[in-house]
This record gives structure tokens, C-alpha cells and sequence, in this order.
């Protein structure tokens, strides 16, 4: 936590901040009930990108620029539209104007909260 009490880093300058949360699932609703085969190729474009990420049971989170993390869910896009004809997208972002290193430092926050480390 920073000094004035604000979780994440305190970039210079604000332009190079990578200081936009995304969480999104995506997932085919055509090819039943066992798909992981569809959503690990956006977790290789992902992955292959440099961008933070975390993936979760429901979905991933990343953080960049508002730029990097749309660009991003839209190339998972066009990869799983190339042969998928339904797909569900769910989309949540918080953005924070100058702070970076949230993926982490919002649980460490929470953490010094509760006084004790959390599963994870």
C-alpha cells in the first residue's frame, strides 16, 4: 500500500500506466459442455503477449493500458469466432488513474486487513 493509503504502484508517468483492470470470460455456446479446448487459445494469446495476467475458474484478469487489454480480448475474439458461431463474452474494468501493480496489491491489501495471508 502506498503512503497515502492507496493500493498499487504510483506511476510518473501516467501515459506508460498500465493502470486499467479487465476481467472477461469467454466461452463458445455451441460446442457443449467441455470447452477448455476453445479457452486455452486465448489463454496462448495471453500468455504470448507480455501483459499481466491471472487466470481464475471464471475467467482471466489483466492489466494494461485500456489499449493492450481491449486489443487483447478482441483478438481472443476473431481467434474463437474463426470457427465458433456463438459466443458468450462477459466484461468487467476498473480503471485507476496512475497506479499499476493491482493484480497483486489488492490482495495484499486485503490480506493486511484480514492479518493473515489468504488462499489464493
Amino acid at each position: 500500500m502506498e503512503a497515502d493509503g492507496r493500493e498499487g504502484r504510483v506511476d510518473a508517468d501516467p501515459a506508460d500506466t498500465r493502470d486499467v483492470m479487465l476481467e472477461f470470460s469467454m466461452t463458445p455456446l455451441d460446442k457443449g459442455a467441455a470447452v477448455s479446448r476453445y479457452v486455452s487459445r486465448s489463454l496462448e494469446i495471453i500468455d504470448r503477449s507480455g501483459v499481466p495476467y491471472r487466470l481464475n475458474p471464471m475467467g482471466t484478469i489483466l492489466e494494461g493500458t485500456w489499449d493492450e487489454v481491449l486489443g487483447l480480448v478482441t483478438q481472443c475474439f476473431e481467434r474463437m469466432r474463426a470457427d465458433c458461431e456463438r459466443i458468450s463474452v462477459a466484461i468487467k474494468v476498473d480503471h485507476r488513474r496512475g497506479r499499476s501493480g493491482r493484480l497483486t496489491s489488492k490482495i495484499e491489501s486485503v490480506e493486511r486487513h484480514v492479518g493473515r495471508k489468504l488462499q489464493r
